[in-house]
C-alpha cells in the first residue's frame, strides 16, 4: 500500500486539530535527577502536548549524548508518537556524499526506527540531497533542507546569496515533484529560522511548494505574531518549533508543558487570524 505523503499527513493534522506547532523534545540529562526521570518526563510531555501539536521534532544530539540508552529512548519516543498519529521530524542535520548519504537516508528515513522526515545539510553540494529525497519520496516521508538557520552566526556562511542558491535547489526539486504528483506541497521542505521574521515572505515566495520548518519560537526569541508570512493563505505550509519553552516549563511540570504548548498554538493561530 502506498504510504500517505508526509506533507498531506501534516496538513490534515494541522487543519483537523487547528495547530501549527512543532513540539521539540530535547531531553537534557542535567535537568533531571536520573535517567528514569528524564525518560518518564519526556514521554509524559509528548503525551500531554500531542493534542496541541502538528508534529514532534526530537533533536538527535540530546539522545546521542545519552549513548545507547538514549538511542533506545529515541526509538521508544518515535513509537509513542506513531501511536498518537503524530508525524515525526528527526532533527539530525545529516549530509554527506555518495554511499554515506545513502546510509544516513536508510538509517533515518526507512525502517521501523526511522522518522517520517529528517533535517538535512546541503552544504556538501546539491547532489548530496538526492539519496535523502529519493528515500523520503519512496517511503512517504520528507526532508527539510537547511536554508536559513535560526542562530545569529548563520550569516558567516549562509549570507552573500548562499541561502538563496539553496532555496533555488529546494524550489526546483519541489516543482519537479508537484508536476508529477499534482500535489500542492512537495516532500522537499526547508528550515528557515523563525528568528528572521523580516525574511519570511521572501522565503515563502522563493519556495512556493515547500513545507517550512521554523525553529526558534520561545527560548530563542522568535514571536508567533511575526510569523504569518511563512504560511500559505489557508494557514498551512509551515510549522513552528518550540522546545525548551515547553519541555522545561515551570520546573518540569507536565501540566505546565501542556499549557505552554496550548499557548504557543493559540498565539500562532491568532497571528494567522484563525
Amino acid at each position: 500500500m502506498t504510504p500517505t505523503p508526509f506533507a498531506q499527513r501534516l496538513t490534515e493534522r494541522s487543519l483537523t486539530l487547528g495547530t501549527r506547532l512543532c513540539l521539540g523534545l530535547d531531553p537534557r540529562l542535567d535537568a533531571y535527577e536520573s535517567r528514569d526521570a528524564l525518560r518518564q518526563h519526556t514521554l509524559a510531555v509528548l503525551d500531554g502536548c500531542a493534542p496541541y501539536a502538528a508534529c514532534v521534532k526530537p533533536q538527535f544530539a540530546f539522545y546521542e549524548a545519552l549513548g545507547l540508552w538514549g538511542m533506545q529512548l529515541l526509538e521508544d519516543l518515535c513509537a509513542a508518537a506513531r501511536s498518537l498519529d503524530l508525524p515525526i521530524i528527526l532533527d539530525g542535520k545529516r549530509g554527506d556524499i555518495g554511499s554515506t548519504a545513502a546510509a544516513y537516508a536508510q538509517a533515518w528515513l526507512m525502517g521501523d526506527h526511522a522518522g517520517d522526515a529528517l533535517t538535512v545539510n546541503p552544504f556538501l553540494g546539491a547532489e548530496t540531497l538526492t539519496p535523502f529525497v529519493e528515500a523520503a519520496q519512496a517511503n512517504g516521508g520528507a526532508v527539510f533542507v537547511l536554508v536559513k538557520t535560526s542562530n545569529p552566526g548563520q550569516a558567516d556562511f549562509q549570507g552573500e546569496g548562499v541561502s538563496e542558491r539553496v532555496a533555488q535547489v529546494v524550489a526546483r526539486l519541489g516543482q519537479d515533484e508537484v508536476e508529477r504528483s499534482g500535489s500542492e506541497l512537495s516532500s522537499v521542505g526547508a528550515v528557515v529560522g523563525a528568528t528572521h521574521p523580516q525574511e519570511l515572505a521572501q522565503w515563502r515566495a522563493a519556495m512556493p511548494h515547500a513545507l517550512l520548518l521554523l525553529p526558534g519560537l520561545g527560548a530563542q526569541g522568535a514571536k508567533a505574531a511575526d510569523l504569518a508570512a511563512a504560511f500559505l493563505p489557508d494557514g498551512t505550509g509551515a510549522v513552528v518549533s518550540a522546545s525548551r519553552g515547553i519541555q522545561y516549563a515551570h520546573a518540569l511540570d507536565v501540566d505546565a508543558a501542556g499549557a505552554a504548548a496550548k499557548s504557543f498554538r493559540d498565539e500562532l493561530n491568532a497571528a494567522l487570524k484563525l
